[in-house]
């Protein structure tokens, strides 16, 4: 059957939203990688369902780029919860996942912010598959007398990432090779997603992911979330900062009262088409 979607985008990474709020829609890890494939398919990082929820105003399922399902993804929740609040006149929804419930607000100037709820930071909750103090893990890349990176933070933002920090932004060769590298490492039993941070100012963070199951992203909302506060674990950045990510900017804040990290960002609609499946 034709199956109507919306192509968006939240600070370039990119969506295929299909509403299955009536109609369920289950495609297979094949068909998702088929949707998801930029020469043959539609073309984007994630192919996202909107499904009926009793406790919320809609539920997200998220399949990454490689078919596989995952528990959310930040930039689509602001994207989510913008068609939520244009279709019903709201200007905040409730949005649940597999990574938990979540709220999105309109803001005035357009862009959408998202609760993304308290980092989960025990060794146990990113998982990693032994206990370790998450501010700086055991980890490194090369030479074990000198390493090309080492100890980076861990943080569960409802799901896995492990942040490197380092003195320049990295090119796409060097993303690639090493997020690859990281992702499926014995380190990590659910796989991670891998960014590549540095801090230009306490407020001012640039921003690389290598996201597990879909690759090297123009943008990971929560990459931006756990990178800000991997860096404000280590004194290396204050709790509020933006984070300049190859697709825009997302203002991140962890919130001191709440322990809640919120994220602020873009959301832009590219077009609309429909899916055989």
């Amino acid at each position: 059957m034709a199956r109507p979607f919306v192509k968006m985008n939240g600070a370039g990474n990119d969506f295929v939203v299909v509403n299955a709020l009536e109609t369920p829609f289950a495609p297979t890890a094949d068909q998702a990688r088929a949707i998801s494939d930029r020469m043959t398919g539609e073309g984007c990082d994630q192919l996202i369902a909107l499904e009926p929820s009793n406790t919320a105003d809609a539920f997200m399922r998220v399949w990454n780029a490689d078919g596989g399902q995952v528990e959310t993804c930040g930039n689509a929740l602001r994207c989510v919860g913008w068609i939520l609040m244009q279709s019903s006149g709201k200007d905040r929804v409730v949005i649940d996942t597999l990574a938990g419930t979540t709220t999105a607000r309109q803001e005035q100037d357009g862009r959408v912010t998202i609760d993304m709820g308290a980092p989960r930071l025990d060794w146990s909750q990113i998982p990693l598959d032994e206990a370790m103090d998450t501010r700086g893990i055991e980890l490194q890349v090369g030479p074990i007398d000198d390493p090309v990176l080492h100890t980076p933070g861990a943080v569960s933002m409802g799901n896995p990432h492990v942040v490197f920090f380092m003195d320049h932004a990295p090119n796409d060769g060097f993303v690639r090779g090493t997020g690859s590298l990281i992702e499926h490492h014995p380190r990590f039993p659910e796989g991670v997603n891998v960014g590549f941070a540095h801090v230009l100012a306490p407020d001012h963070i640039r921003l690389r992911v290598w996201e597990r199951g879909a690759g090297l992203t123009k943008a990971c909302g929560t990459g931006a979330c756990a990178a800000l506060v991997a860096a404000a674990r280590r004194g290396l950045s204050e709790r509020a900062a933006t984070v300049e990510v190859d697709g825009g900017e997302l203002k991140i804040e962890w919130d001191e009262a709440s322990g809640h990290v919120f994220m602020t960002g873009p959301v832009e609609v590219e077009r609309t088409g429909t899916l055989s499946i």
